[in-house]
């Protein structure tokens, strides 16, 4: 009969055997593999065409908050959904989590606001 501390110790011998392989194949890489650095080599490459003018940043940092906020919607959309699927089944405790976890989720979206972050001007 297997016991709680039977499944956790097939997990780490897992987690060691991989981390064991992935620090084996890197040394190979280190001892085994060439390495014949030059300039041409280093260079930035793309389609065939040289940088011909400094590199300047394409996305200006409103992108990334409105990358970051859509992310947030997608995790509430993750958890609200299986939430309310087995909402039966949770009881009140499952009902305190979610109100928590929108509490949360509110306050986020109000600190936004309040940064701007959701105006479209």
């Amino acid at each position: 009969m297997e016991t709680f501390g039977d499944n956790w110790l097939i997990v780490g011998l897992m987690a060691i055997a991989a981390l064991g392989m992935g620090l084996l194949l890197l040394g190979l890489n280190l001892l085994i593999g060439p390495s014949r650095p030059n300039k041409t080599k280093g260079d930035p490459y793309e389609s065939g065409v040289p940088d011909v003018s400094p590199v300047k940043a394409r996305f200006t940092p409103r992108f990334y908050m409105v990358a970051m906020l859509f992310v947030v919607f997608d995790i509430e959309a993750v958890f609200i959904f299986p939430w309310a699927v087995a909402f039966d089944a949770l009881g009140r405790y499952g009902f305190l989590a979610m109100l928590v976890f929108l509490f949360l989720l509110l306050d986020g979206y109000i600190y936004a606001w309040k940064k701007g972050a959701l105006e479209w001007v």
